[in-house]
């Protein structure tokens, strides 16, 4: 098994501007490798590297509005963190979400563009993630969802029960990735995406193959000819193979 999970990607309207809102937002440096596209990642990182997954935001003329299953959860050390954390991203652009949770401890927001994230409260399962604690796939059926993802990449399961799964790459660095589950999944076009790439990269036709067996499917999403892949797992959710590029 050759694949890992390196980053998150997010279709935006203005991936410069986005990019520098999530930049700030993670205290991540930020680049682009083309027109339209902005890559954030941790100061002085050397891509790919399980100790972080990174962000990617490709500029797309009009992005959906969905439901969205796929986003991220921030970390944090302290209450006061937590505090001081959800008033600047506020400052930076993002709005607070009422997601019916009544008093829970930690903070929904919105990001400029409207993709929900959450400012969590300080857990001793994050305190070594990273800003980012975990990337959070809402689905119907986080046990299925592992059984796919579990051989699909080098993250080890954390933990499994009906309602949730937590896996983390086998290195016991970066961020988790949580299956949860949800009682609205209908299938829908996502505006963020996972990217996993093969180590070594030429790997990529044999890893395709590999997920195929697993039960991914090839999407056309109009992506014409590009060095990556895109599939789809079991549960419908777009994500893509990268390759040489």
């Amino acid at each position: 098994m050759t694949l890992e999970l390196v980053q998150v990607n997010f279709k935006a309207r203005d991936d410069a501007a986005l990019g520098r809102f999530w930049a700030q937002a993670l205290g991540w440096s930020m680049s682009s490798e083309g027109p339209g596209v902005t890559n954030l990642e941790p100061v002085g990182f050397d891509w790919p590297d399980p100790s972080a997954v990174c962000v990617d935001l490709v500029r797309v003329p009009d992005p959906e509005t969905v439901k969205y299953r796929v986003r991220l959860e921030l970390a944090t050390t302290s209450d006061a963190h937590q505090a001081e954390l959800a008033a600047r991203l506020e400052e930076l652009g993002a709005t607070h979400v009422d997601a019916g949770r009544g008093d829970a401890p930690w903070k929904v927001m919105a990001d400029p563009e409207g993709n929900v994230f959450s400012v969590l409260e300080p857990r001793e399962l994050y305190r070594d993630t990273g800003p980012i604690a975990a990337v959070v796939v809402d689905c119907a059926d986080p046990r299925g969802m592992t059984r796919f993802w579990g051989e699909a990449i080098d993250w080890t399961v954390h933990e499994l029960s009906d309602d949730r799964a937590l896996l983390r790459s086998a290195k016991g660095v970066g961020p988790y990735l949580e299956f949860r589950r949800t009682s609205h999944d209908e299938a829908v076009r996502s505006r963020i995406h996972l990217d996993v790439m093969a180590d070594p990269v030429d790997d990529q036709a044999r890893e395709v193959a590999r997920l195929e067996g697993l039960g991914a499917t090839r999407a056309d999403v109009g992506q014409g000819e590009v060095p990556w892949v895109v599939l789809t797992d079991p549960a419908g959710n777009e994500f893509c193979v990268l390759g040489r590029g």
